[in-house]
């Protein structure tokens, strides 16, 4: 497996993984922003077949953000969205993040284990925050 660079060609794969990922969607417009903005964005390939994502930037000087992990159904649990993870941590720890946070539904149980295996907490419950009136869990990571 490699992590490397989201480019352009890469949107219609990604936004295949969204669409499987989550019951909202944030569109292929809003992905392709979300890159030309500036955000962090990074996809594992296998075999040179994306099978994973993911978005990040920093939301205020100190706070890193991320904003969307995605990995292909048929490729879960293989440490490829810990990959992801840790390269996106890496980056705000270099750019002095004190810590680190994101929204993640909280239905997903398995999503929000996920979060939590990898040392981010539970903050509240937002409820209605999706466009399907589903709650999120608020979770964050601190820098130690």
């Amino acid at each position: 497996m490699i992590i490397r660079q989201f480019i352009e060609n890469d949107l219609k794969r990604v936004y295949e993984i969204e669409t499987m990922s989550f019951n909202s969607s944030y569109g292929v417009e809003m992905i392709l922003k979300l890159f030309k903005i500036g955000s962090g964005f990074l996809v594992a390939e296998i075999d040179g077949y994306i099978v994973g994502y993911i978005i990040f930037w920093m939301k205020e000087e100190n706070e890193g953000h991320i904003i969307s992990l995605a990995i292909d159904k048929n490729y879960r649990g293989l440490g490829i969205g810990t990959s992801l993870l840790k390269k996106a941590i890496l980056v705000f720890k270099n750019a002095n993040a004190e810590f680190v946070s994101l929204e993640v539904n909280a239905n997903h149980e398995d999503s929000v284990r996920f979060y939590k295996n990898f040392g981010f907490y539970i903050d509240r419950k937002v409820p209605h925050y999706y466009d399907n009136d589903e709650s999120a869990y608020v979770m964050f990571y601190d820098f130690e």
